[in-house]
């Protein structure tokens, strides 16, 4: 299959994909096309598909982005991307499609509005339009919280534009997914964890880890509390995969939320168990009593998720694994280019 070279062997101490979904997916028919392969989720999901697939992983997935260039995963395993253009172009075949590609919020706070929403529709639409051609059965798309904030002033602009574009996506694949007959699995994604973090600057998670694993004291700088309750990316593709694969039709949608309701405090407390350094964290005074609460209403997705016998990934373990790459990977590398 062109462009699916792969080399390398995964390690079995790698995040794997559990669950109904699972073993559907090893044992279907499908091929696997990633859109956006080159991101956080992208990577991360490539590397669980090659660890489901083994061997078979050249012959299953198919990896698109904005342009050719060799993808580097651990363990030496190297993917090859193609660019954009060419998913019309692929051979017809049963599909599952992974939307995976669109300029982020902090794209939409340094471009010109009119360039970012462009961009996006573009992308978006070029997917869109393969779809029926290549045979396409069901489509992923990560949308966003940011859904939610559409309509409330306080946001930042960025935010508010970024939840409308999302809201565009989930309406058109919504509307493809009846118009076939097939499944689209929309999940509003809060925050994640995993490996292949990026941007990890721009994460609480991935900032109290740098600061834990170069000894300094984890810096809290919020002065409000902030709330927040993680998923692992290792779950939430095995639930996605799940109900990919179910044989049903439509749309499901749900938002993404960790069993559990953390504030930064407890989440820095965590970082440092996972990584067996003393506790010491630095905080900002508190003067705003008004909590930041980014964590989405998981009521749907762990019912989904129970459903489909995905094996919960613990906080705890969600940062360990988080870590374990940020560790041995620096962000600067966790990507190449030949």
């Amino acid at each position: 299959m062109a462009g699916a070279r792969v080399s390398g062997t995964a390690t079995a101490a790698y995040p794997a994909l559990t669950g109904r979904g699972a073993s559907r997916l090893r044992d279907g028919p499908w091929r696997l096309v990633v859109v956006g392969a080159g991101g956080w989720l992208g990577l991360a999901t490539l590397e669980l598909l090659h660890g489901l697939f083994g061997e078979r992983f050249a012959e299953r997935v198919v990896s698109f982005g904005s342009g050719a260039r060799t993808l580097c995963l651990r363990g030496g395993v190297t993917v090859e991307q193609q660019p954009l253009s060419a998913l019309a172009h692929l051979a017809p075949s049963p599909t599952l499609v992974l939307h995976l590609a669109f300029l982020t919020q902090e794209k939409a706070k340094a471009m010109a509005e009119a360039d970012y929403v462009s961009v996006n529709r573009e992308i978006s639409g070029a997917v869109l339009a393969a779809l029926d051609g290549l045979g396409a059965e069901g489509v992923f798309l990560p949308s966003s919280g940011a859904v939610y904030m559409v309509d409330q002033p306080e946001a930042q602009p960025s935010m508010r534009l970024y939840g409308r574009l999302k809201l565009e996506d989930e309406a058109a694949f919504a509307e493809w997914s009846e118009r076939r007959h097939a499944r689209a699995v929309i999940a509003r994604v809060f925050n994640l964890s995993g490996p292949y973090i990026n941007k990890q600057s721009s994460y609480a998670l991935a900032c109290f880890i740098a600061d834990a694993l170069a000894g300094r004291p984890i810096e809290i700088r919020a002065t409000r509390p902030v709330l927040r309750s993680y998923v692992a990316i290792s779950e939430l593709m095995s639930v996605v995969f799940g109900a990919l694969t179910d044989g049903e039709e439509g749309l499901v949608l749900f938002d993404t939320a960790g069993d559990d309701v953390l504030e930064m405090d407890d989440i820095a407390a965590a970082v440092s168990k996972a990584l067996g350094v003393p506790h010491s964290a630095r905080r900002s005074a508190l003067t705003e009593a008004e909590p930041d609460r980014y964590t989405g209403d998981g009521a749907a997705y762990r019912r989904l998720r129970d459903l489909l016998e995905v094996r919960p990934a613990v906080f705890l373990r969600q940062v360990e694994e988080t870590s374990r790459f940020m560790a041995m990977q620096p962000e600067s590398e966790a990507n190449c280019i030949p």
